[in-house]
């Protein structure tokens, strides 16, 4: 099963491609959609439109896995980020994708057992999950390879 692993962003969007044979997991590509503020929002939008639909076109993923906004503390980011949220899950609606959303804090309670994990618990145990002694560097790139590993440890996919 291939999952395509979303960390959803105005600036950046971080994604993952899990391959999970149900025992082991696989990263095929992993990355970043990057816009520039000094586009106006429409453009960006687009721009993470036009990108997340090359990237499923490209890998054909079987479900995606997307962090779920539940709680911002920066008032002037949430509603960017939930307008490019709703991008990208038109885009996953359009090719008839299945949508698994998950909170950050069920992922770091899935990934290492305690909701209110540091950014550094995670990254050991995405290293562990994966097998791998490197990870990308861009947090957003890693956040998204966390989500898809949640989802990999979901009881709908069981």
């Amino acid at each position: 099963m291939k999952i395509l692993g979303i960390d959803p962003g105005m600036a950046i969007v971080g994604y993952s491609v899990l391959d999970f044979d149900g025992e082991n997991i696989e990263l095929l590509h992993s990355g970043a959609i990057r816009t520039s503020k000094d586009d106006r929002e429409s453009s960006r939008l687009l721009e993470i439109y036009d990108d997340m639909t090359t990237l499923v076109e490209k890998y054909k993923p079987d479900c995606a896995s997307i962090e779920k906004l539940f709680f911002f503390r920066n008032q002037t980011t949430v509603m960017p980020v939930a307008h490019a949220r709703g991008v990208i899950l038109t885009v996953l609606e359009k090719f008839k994708i299945p949508i698994y959303e998950y909170t950050p804090m069920e992922v770091k309670m899935v990934l290492t057992g305690y909701g209110r994990a540091d950014k550094k618990e995670v990254e050991q145990m995405v290293k562990y999950s994966l097998g791998v002694e490197r990870l990308p560097k861009l947090d957003d790139t890693v956040d998204s390879i966390a989500i898809a590993i949640c989802h990999t440890r979901s009881a709908v996919i069981r």
